[in-house]
C-alpha cells in the first residue's frame, strides 16, 4: 500500500492533481487508514502511471476517461482507442503546424531588431504593437 505522498513520487504526479483525479472519477477512491490517510494498492499505482503518461502525451481528461474505460473491459475492439489516438495525433500535429508558423514569425520580428537602437524604434515591440507589421496571421 501507498501512502498518497509516496504515489505522488513513485509517478511524479502532484498530491492535488492525485486527489483531481480521484475526484473525477479517473483515479479509483483510495481505501483509507484509521488516521483518515489515503492509501493506494498496486492497481492505483499503475492507474495513476497509465493517467500520467496519456496527460504526458496531450490526451483530455474526457480522452482519458473513455480509454479507461475501454481498458477496463478488454474484451472490446481497441478501435475506439485507436480513433482516440488517432484523434490527438491530429490534434498534436495541428500544433506542430501552428507552432511552426510562430516560429517563423518571432524569427521574422527577431532579425528585423539588431537590438542595439533604443525602445521607440525596436522592430520586435513596433510589431507586437501593429499586427499590420506581420507576414501573416497567426
Amino acid at each position: 500500500m501507498f501512502s498518497i505522498g509516496e504515489l505522488s513520487k513513485r509517478t511524479k504526479v502532484k498530491v492535488p492533481t492525485i486527489r483531481y483525479y480521484e475526484e473525477m472519477g479517473l483515479l479509483a477512491e483510495a481505501e483509507r487508514t484509521s488516521g483518515n490517510q489515503r492509501r493506494y494498492d498496486k492497481a492505483g499505482l499503475e492507474r495513476l502511471s497509465f493517467i500520467r503518461h496519456a496527460r504526458d502525451l496531450g490526451f483530455s481528461i474526457e480522452a482519458i476517461s473513455s480509454l479507461i474505460e475501454l481498458q477496463e473491459h478488454p474484451d472490446q475492439s481497441c478501435e475506439a482507442a485507436t480513433e482516440i489516438a488517432t484523434s490527438q495525433l491530429v490534434d498534436v500535429r495541428e500544433k506542430i503546424k501552428r507552432l511552426k508558423l510562430l516560429e517563423k514569425e518571432l524569427s521574422r520580428i527577431t532579425k528585423g531588431c539588431d537590438g542595439h537602437g533604443i525602445s521607440e524604434d525596436c522592430y520586435v515591440l513596433a510589431s507586437l504593437a501593429d499586427h499590420d507589421f506581420c507576414s501573416r496571421d497567426h
